[in-house]
């Protein structure tokens, strides 16, 4: 029976861990597949420095270009990262009717549009498990799994990076800043963590997500995103004393016939399924309408969690082609069928919690109140630390339901008070609302 053979593109960390696997596991996957894989060729820009696994020197080179024009390559991986030049790569993969694996999240948001037609147009399988929470098989469960379902939202803590330091916040009362240094010197944070800590990883994600639930190749632009960089530890500790806990979290729901697509730090009550994960740990929470809530939960990122991802594609594929099965357009986001209505940010009904820093004097809760009340926002309930007459105190609420625009007009007039000494920190809450 024919041999399937691969073509890797990158040798980097998760490169190492999918040529391990497929070494290591030989035996089991060829036994699962019907046939052997082979590592045809591996092309990386350093080819010279040792791995901790060995391959022959002869599959080795620094132009990918050979594993695309070479003809017997069945599946290319794509492990290389970036926009420009892996976009032409895969595109030409698939036009060259290659099938494609790729985990690179930051592409198939930006142009998954067009890699997906390519795919459709040329008949092969595109395998994109690894680009959503490393080793959690997301993708898999949405595309199939969950194919009875009319998915009513999913909400998840999807970058390991975030949850690492709002953990370690919450624990240890630090700083932002001192944590985000320690997760730099751990290995949990790049050296320029941007895409991490304001949101745009876990957007990338989403939107991926977003696409595949609702049947709709959803726009990166039209994701609402907010990072963590302004989290204070206060707001996590005033959080806490509420019962909540102060999560990065990506979110997707169809609320009346709209979908709400936004990624922001949030309170969630401490008896959410999702307030437990700490650390570096990724965790989906997705409500179909059928099968109830479901949580998947673990390692979203790492050598071996992502490699494993990647492989199952591999798999999945060379069953295809051992048992000659078509590549079948329903194994893409159905991006062409149904359009969705996106509800702009304004238009938001959630709850808040809202840290105000005043002047400590008579009138202040009044008048703080009253602008809330004039915007059809009410208080749930309301912390207000110590007494420090004609000093600067917080005053910490909790408000019922309300739409986002009525609350930054809110936020705007309360901020011009005089009584008022600095910007209002604003958190939404999600949940279930006071």
């Amino acid at each position: 029976m024919k041999t399937i053979n691969i073509g890797l593109m990158g040798f980097g960390t998760v490169g190492t861990g999918v040529v391990r696997l497929l070494s290591e596991h030989a035996a089991l996957l060829a036994h699962r597949v019907g046939t052997s894989l082979r590592l045809r060729r591996i092309a990386d820009r350093d080819i010279e420095s040792p791995r901790p696994v060995e391959v022959d020197p002869k599959i080795l080179t620094t132009d990918p270009q050979q594993i695309i024009e070479d003809p017997s390559v069945d599946i290319v991986v794509e492990l290389l990262g970036g926009i420009t030049p892996t976009r032409e790569l895969c595109l030409e993969a698939l036009h060259r009717r290659k099938h494609l694996v790729t985990a690179n999240k930051a592409l198939l948001a930006t142009h998954g549009l067009e890699l997906f037609e390519a795919a459709s147009k040329s008949r092969v399988d595109l395998g994109f498990e690894a680009s959503v929470c490393g080793g959690i098989p997301i993708i898999r469960a949405l595309r199939e799994g969950l194919v009875a379902n009319r998915i009513t939202s999913i909400v998840g803590i999807v970058n390991g990076t975030c949850n690492y330091i709002l953990t370690k916040m919450t624990q240890e009362g630090r700083s932002f800043q001192e944590i985000l240094q320690e997760a730099q010197r751990e290995g949990y944070a790049e050296a320029d963590p941007s895409l991490d800590v304001d949101g745009i990883d876990s957007a990338h994600k989403l939107q991926i997500l977003a696409s595949i639930a609702y049947r709709s190749y959803v726009d990166l632009r039209s994701i609402y995103i907010e990072g963590i960089r302004a989290v204070d530890p206060s707001d996590i500790q005033y959080a806490k004393e509420l019962g909540y806990r102060v999560k990065l979290l990506a979110i997707a729901k169809e609320v009346g016939g709209e979908l709400e697509v936004r990624v922001h730090p949030a309170l969630i009550p401490e008896d959410h399924l999702l307030a437990s994960v700490g650390g570096v740990f990724n965790a989906v929470l997705i409500e179909g309408n059928a099968a109830g809530s479901l949580i998947f939960y673990g390692r979203g990122a790492g050598q071996m969690p992502t490699a494993s991802a990647v492989v199952s594609d591999i798999v999945e594929i060379a069953q295809n082609i051992v048992h000659q099965r078509p590549s079948r357009p329903p194994h893409l986001p159905e991006i062409t069928t149904v359009e969705v209505s996106l509800k702009e940010m304004d238009r938001l009904r959630t709850g808040y919690y809202l840290r105000v820093m005043a002047i400590d004097k008579p009138g202040v809760l009044s008048k703080v109140s009253g602008i809330l009340g004039e915007h059809h926002i009410s208080i749930a309930s309301v912390i207000q630390k110590g007494r420090r007459e004609q000093r600067t105190v917080p005053v910490v609420m909790m408000t019922h339901e309300a739409q986002e625009g009525d609350m930054r007009k809110a936020l705007a007039e309360i901020d011009r008070l005089d009584m008022v000494t600095g910007r209002t920190v604003c958190l939404r809450v999600e949940g279930s609302h006071t």
